[in-house]
């Protein structure tokens, strides 16, 4: 059973409202709607325009975006549309019917090198996933589609997705000269046939919904906490720009040491350790000042 949520992001412009959820809705694939008539392809818009403040509907791979009449403000309606569009997706609603003929998304995807030698970075000009996701076997990568298929060339090692691209790790048999090239166009015509990227129910199986996120934060201390927000802000930005990512794993308040986790090309990085010790060492002892002494790597 599928379980969607929705969360509430307001935009730079007051009359609309996006309303964002945990699993893509559509094959990445966009549509907008300026009435009832427009929208006879899409019964959920077809829902929203029965609302008499509905202007206009974007639906999205994991969005729908609702344009208001100035009759209401969304201060007043806004909670109320999240959960019609919530119980309408639980309840098995369909969001675009399928034509008979599915239209091809345009996709460019380029490759890019990262720090580590060993991993590739694919980049789309679409969003592929609302979160990260790590697969280092074909076993784990049940829930991913795309990553299943990307397992079948001997040379993958590992992958990693996130936002709008994959890191691909590996062996060392392979130069990358060879086989970059094969990769990229398989991975662009793979989404470009608007096939799954990761089955409905992953982000609930795999506890990667925005409810199960926010769960595990708030049971955190306010150091770890604090740790978490540094990492986001500070961290993360630079590490996904090179195709990995950090994740907090824990905090021992009587050693002072935080420990985490290295994914996509951060794993096994050569300059992993010291990116670690140089940077997010010494910018957490700076922040934080006597609440850590360490920062480990429990994978690297």
């Amino acid at each position: 059973m599928k379980t969607y949520s929705v969360s509430i992001q307001e935009t730079s412009n007051d009359t609309i409202i996006k309303f964002e959820l945990n699993q893509f809705i559509t094959k990445h694939q966009s549509f907008e709607y300026n009435n009832i008539d427009e929208a006879q392809q899409s019964p959920l818009a077809q829902q929203l325009f029965y609302l008499p403040f509905v202007k206009k509907v974007y639906i999205s791979s994991n969005f729908i975006a609702v344009e208001r009449f100035n009759i209401v403000a969304w201060e007043d309606v806004k909670d109320e549309v999240a959960e019609q569009i919530e119980t309408y997706l639980n309840t098995g609603g369909v969001v675009v019917k399928e034509t008979e003929q599915a239209k091809k998304v345009p996709v460019t995807i380029y490759a890019e090198s990262t720090p580590n030698p060993g991993v590739m970075k694919f980049v789309g000009n679409k969003k592929l996933v609302s979160a990260p996701f790590e697969f280092t076997s074909i076993d784990q990568a049940k829930l991913s589609p795309l990553a299943t298929a990307l397992f079948h060339f001997p040379f993958v090692k590992e992958v990693f997705m996130d936002e709008n691209y994959v890191s691909v790790s590996k062996y060392d048999v392979a130069d990358w000269n060879d086989i970059t090239m094969e990769l990229r166009e398989f991975i662009r015509s793979y989404i470009e046939q608007g096939k799954d990227i990761l089955l409905p129910e992953a982000p609930e199986l795999l506890n990667k919904t925005n409810e199960k996120l926010d769960a595990n934060f708030e049971a955190l201390d306010d150091i770890s906490k604090q740790i978490v927000n540094i990492l986001e802000e500070y961290v993360k930005p630079a590490v996904q720009s090179d195709g990995g990512n950090i994740v907090f794993d824990s905090y021992d308040a009587q050693s002072k040491t935080v420990k985490v986790i290295l994914q996509g090309a951060c794993s096994g990085c050569p300059s992993s350790t010291f990116t670690l010790k140089n940077g997010i060492e010494n910018m957490l002892k700076e922040m934080l000042k006597d609440q850590v002494a360490t920062v480990e790597a429990i994978n690297g």
